[in-house]
């Protein structure tokens, strides 16, 4: 879907909306999500986060979990990025971070709170060198969950030199010291933010990370039969914005 974010933010020293030509579609056909398995493929081998596989697809047991989704970002109608949004509650722990960091993770879901896990963010090689946005609109769509869930926290798995980025735009802490997932060749380490205390700080640096009622129910209140196993949202007034 196309986003309803406010134009005309200032990243990069430009002052253009990069939301105007970005649509956000959940992958759902085995087309839309075998062409996003083999964009991980060739997004990991390039930074030698995998090693070559005659398959060349990057896929795991998360892929259909009803607290799973995973979009890709499209420009122009083209495939640029794609990242898989799990939302983890005390019913629901179905994620990659709660596989390699349950002794964290666990604890803080027995008290009820809830996260958004960002995971299995690719960019294409060769598109992501023009649009250098591209990581802020991606990423986005954990933020757009954030509020729409009402979770606490946003959590990432992330390698050591992508950890700046993440305490840059969303205020994330390092949590815990890189351990390795299985299927990747480089560790990752558990980094969070505590979503209420930050939201403010973040919109009024990166504005075009709001996102309105109507975009969020578009995004995450999905028509399967996955959907009456999902997380349920916070309902927000139709003309709220956060």
């Amino acid at each position: 879907m196309k986003s309803a974010a406010e134009p005309k933010p200032v990243i990069h020293g430009r002052t253009w909306d990069p939301m105007e030509h970005v649509d956000y579609r959940l992958a759902e056909t085995p087309e839309e999500k075998e062409e996003i398995y083999r964009l991980r493929y060739r997004a990991y081998l390039r930074e030698g986060a995998v090693k070559a596989s005659l398959d060349g697809r990057v896929a795991d047991q998360f892929e259909d979990a009803p607290n799973a989704w995973t979009f890709g970002v499209y420009l122009h109608g083209e495939l640029y990025s794609s990242i898989r949004i799990s939302v983890l509650t005390s019913e629901w722990r179905l994620s990659p971070s709660v596989e390699l960091f349950g002794d964290v993770l666990h604890p803080m879901l027995d008290k009820g709170m809830v996260f958004i896990d960002s995971t299995r963010f690719v960019a294409d090689p060769n598109k992501a060198r023009h649009f250098p946005e591209l990581p802020y609109v991606t990423v986005r769509l954990g933020s757009t969950a954030g509020v729409h869930f009402n979770a606490d926290y946003g959590l990432a798995i992330v390698r050591a030199e992508h950890q700046p980025f993440y305490r840059r735009v969303f205020l994330q802490e390092t949590w815990c010291e890189p351990r390795l997932y299985p299927g990747l060749v480089k560790p990752v380490g558990l980094m969070a933010t505590h979503l209420p205390s930050v939201r403010e700080k973040v919109l009024a640096r990166y504005p075009f990370l709001r996102s309105s009622a109507f975009e969020r129910r578009m995004l995450f209140d999905r028509a399967s039969q996955r959907q009456a196993a999902a997380p349920k949202p916070v309902l927000v007034s139709a003309g709220a914005q956060s």
